[in-house]
């Protein structure tokens, strides 16, 4: 096997495990962190939003993996544009690691919630919620902006590049333009789309499948290289 076709294995890998951790991790945890006594059902569920956490973490990693082996392939049409990715994605998962802090700390106030007396009660719960403010706009720059410009910029080279087919990249590029749309749409207080996030997630899994059985051109790296 050579290198590429190990690269483009093991980058596909790394989508699935990302979206697989990701997703049993909102299984998880959203149904704690956007009810309407958060510290009450984190400090019943403990055990779940460990796990939760744990596999928020595991998506970082692979997030950050995506970047490094990515950039073996991507240097051979754009050296700076490879950087960039690379980059976006090691920020990208720094952000996701960051999302853990606030929903731990917000699992040990809970705790305390639950043994203060109703005097207290309120200066927990502004506590919570400002965890969980803090909690949801880094995830909101880590996926909606930082994420959407690493899309952006791995799109584009797979296009212009011809290192899969172009239905594929381009269908990832217009679907990070979603992705950004709605960061902004939503970080001016305006209801976002949310259903077109949908698109770069089917997109991820069809493009990782690809690499698995498929993998990059052979005629296009070549032609990248020289």
């Amino acid at each position: 096997m050579d290198t590429n076709r190990k690269i483009a294995i093991i980058v596909g890998i790394f989508y699935i495990t990302a979206t697989v951790a990701y997703s049993i991790a909102m299984i998880l945890l959203d149904p704690i962190l956007s009810a309407s006594d958060p510290l009450v059902r984190a400090s019943e569920n403990a055990n779940q939003v460990i796990l939760g956490t744990l596999l928020v973490l595991v998506d970082a990693v692979a997030v950050v993996g995506i970047g490094i082996w990515m950039y073996q392939v991507l240097k051979k049409h754009s050296q700076a544009l490879a950087l960039g990715f690379t980059g976006t994605r090691i920020a990208e998962g720094i952000l996701f690691v960051m999302t853990i802090v606030p929903t731990l700390t917000l699992l040990t106030i809970s705790r305390e919630f639950v043994r203060a007396g109703a005097l207290d009660a309120p200066y927990y719960q502004v506590l919570g919620r400002m965890l969980l403010s803090a909690g949801n706009w880094i995830f909101l720059l880590g996926y909606g902006l930082v994420f959407a410009i690493s899309a952006l910029i791995l799109n584009f080279v797979l296009f212009r590049a011809k290192f899969v087919p172009r239905w594929l990249s381009g269908w990832g590029f217009i679907s990070a333009v979603f992705v950004l749309g709605n960061f902004f749409l939503h970080s001016y207080g305006i209801s976002s789309f949310e259903f077109l996030d949908f698109s770069i997630a089917i997109q991820e899994m069809v493009f990782a499948l690809w690499l698995i059985i498929k993998g990059f051109d052979p005629a296009a790296l070549a032609a990248g290289t020289a």
